[in-house]
């Protein structure tokens, strides 16, 4: 597909090297000499400098030839417009816009965003993705990560092994003789910084992150067949109460029984609005950093702590003032870490500063993008390890070449492993005999290079 992105930052970037790996012809657009020169250095795609809201640059763009625009700039107003003109004067079929401000995502204005208004095929929330990523995470206690297919009836866990797993050094055949109810699939493996597609002879070791599709009803027993026994937290104090924070609060509200959400805000005016629109979180005035607010807000009793400022470093410190105020040790142990960092320098002191999980807004949005880029029946895409992997749900149509081909005479590539199928609100986990069948829901791994494959799997005729 010939791709437009207009911006070039964290997002454009990540977004442009990952689709141009995949054999799309790509554009990038940005006003940023320092950012598209960056560009120009790193990836074999055509670069313009330039504003993206001029008709001259798109056409400079051949954008009348294009199948797609993102639009992910800094300002909402710009991708905005970015696609007005897209539509109205080069009849791009696809429109994609990051919008942060969340005034523009009221639903009482959803009417603005159609082909007679506003024409945005799709809009892209990233403090709405995150604060959703985040609610997954607490859904899941003991894992490191908790993604949802197919209406949430599988999951995606990442699960770090530690040592009181009862399943080291066991094969993956024998794991499904010891558990034969369980309805698990392990299909990547990271061990020493290395990804792993495993085999059923493989074994899984100490300090192994497993990938692992589930049936969502068994996610209790999962976790602690690997040694997790974690309790789902309640007691929860977010630091920073911007887009992220609020709706986090709001989606707990919505879906825990009797939280204890609580919220640390420094801005007085930001404070009395969550005060307003949030039913039963505790909002507390002052600074996430300070000694004494953090004793206000029980910090010692708190389950899960969430750094969740536009502030990278005051996020770190967080983390530093957890350990450091928190008296009793064991309940450090307990306590979950997890901090928004922008900057991916920091991942590097996540194990020194005893955090728990680094939230990457940057992934978070480009896995919310890819999902609507594939062609066919994909519904969504989550990306792992900076998109070298995918995780895809796609639907079985009667064009597909898989229909009625069993698992072992399919000849899927190596990159792809099939973890879980969706078949009449059924979930399966498929064995070499198992036989694919016209609307199944497929949930499955794709090594990036193997996109192309995935898509004439799963093909129709447009984007």
């Amino acid at each position: 597909m010939n791709i437009i992105i207009c911006g070039a930052g964290r997002v454009g970037f990540t977004i442009a090297k990952l689709l141009s790996e995949q054999g799309h012809s790509i554009t990038v657009i940005d006003l940023s000499s320092e950012d598209i020169q960056k560009i120009s250095d790193t990836l074999d795609v055509k670069v313009i400098l330039g504003k993206a809201t001029y008709p001259s640059i798109l056409e400079k763009a051949n954008a009348s030839e294009a199948d797609m625009i993102i639009a992910v700039t800094r300002n909402d107003e710009i991708n905005m417009l970015i696609c007005q003109i897209a539509f109205s004067i080069f009849n791009i079929p696809k429109k994609i816009a990051r919008i942060r401000s969340q005034d523009y995502l009221n639903p009482k204005y959803t009417n603005v965003y159609n082909k007679e208004n506003l024409p945005i095929d799709v809009i892209i929330s990233p403090e709405i993705e995150i604060a959703k990523s985040i609610q997954q995470k607490l859904e899941a206690p003991g894992a490191l990560d908790s993604v949802p297919f197919a209406e949430n009836k599988i999951r995606l866990l990442e699960i770090l092994i530690k040592d009181n797993c009862s399943l080291t050094n066991v094969k993956l055949n024998e794991i499904t003789k010891k558990y034969p109810k369980l309805d698990a699939n392990i299909i990547g493996i990271i061990r020493d910084n290395k990804f792993i597609i495993p085999k059923k002879n493989d074994t899984i070791n100490y300090l192994d992150k497993i990938y692992i599709i589930i049936n969502s009803l068994q996610m209790v027993e999962t976790l602690d067949a690997f040694g997790h026994n974690e309790k789902m937290t309640k007691k929860i104090l977010i630091i920073g109460g911007g887009n992220i924070g609020f709706n986090l609060a709001k989606n707990l509200e919505e879906s825990l029984d009797s939280p204890r959400v609580k919220i640390i805000e420094k801005d007085k005016a930001r404070a009395e609005f969550l005060a307003n629109s949030l039913n039963n979180t505790i909002i507390i005035n002052g600074n996430g950093l300070d000694e004494e607010i953090l004793a206000e807000a029980n910090l010692e009793e708190a389950e899960t702590v969430l750094a969740l400022t536009n502030d990278d470093e005051d996020n770190l410190m967080v983390s530093v003032l957890v350990e450091k105020f928190t008296k009793d040790s064991s309940s450090i142990e307990d306590k979950r870490t997890m901090a928004l960092i922008n900057k991916p320098n920091y991942s590097l002191l996540q194990n020194s500063l005893k955090i728990d999980d680094f939230i990457d807004p940057r992934m978070n949005t480009v896995s919310s993008i890819l999902k609507h880029i594939h062609k066919g029946t994909i519904e969504t895409a989550h990306t792992i390890l900076n998109g070298e992997y995918e995780v895809i749900e796609a639907d079985i149509i009667e064009t597909s070449e898989l229909i009625n081909q069993s698992l072992k005479d399919s000849n899927l590539p190596e990159e792809i492993r099939i973890g879980a199928v969706l078949r009449n609100s059924k979930v399966l986990i498929p064995r070499s005999d198992f036989v694919f069948k016209k609307k199944d829901t497929v949930v499955f791994l794709a090594k990036k290079d193997a996109i192309s494959v995935v898509e004439n799997l799963f093909r129709i005729s447009s984007i």
